[in-house]
């Protein structure tokens, strides 16, 4: 029986790209702002600079730090040869 070898799993780094798009969205447009405003919370706009740009920056060494784990693992992975 021949043993099926399976790439690694891409789930960490679309998890972590989707999370600095959303955070990035939320930062360099109005839509938190709005948001806020409509729902009464607009009290705590001031305060979104202190959580927005770090979360971004968090997000954003996650991805990297997730390709580059993608990465290791894949290279560690036996390839099929294609005759």
């Amino acid at each position: 029986m021949e043993k099926q070898t399976s790439q690694p799993s891409k789930k960490g780094i679309y998890a972590a790209i989707a999370g600095s798009l959303l955070v990035a969205l939320c930062c360099f447009t109005p839509i938190l702002v709005i948001t806020l405003g409509a729902a009464g919370l607009s009290i705590f706009t001031p305060y979104l600079d202190y959580v927005l740009l770090p979360a971004l920056v968090m997000l954003i060494a996650l991805s990297f730090l997730s390709y580059g784990k993608w990465k290791r693992a894949c290279n560690s992975c036996p390839t099929e040869k294609v005759n």
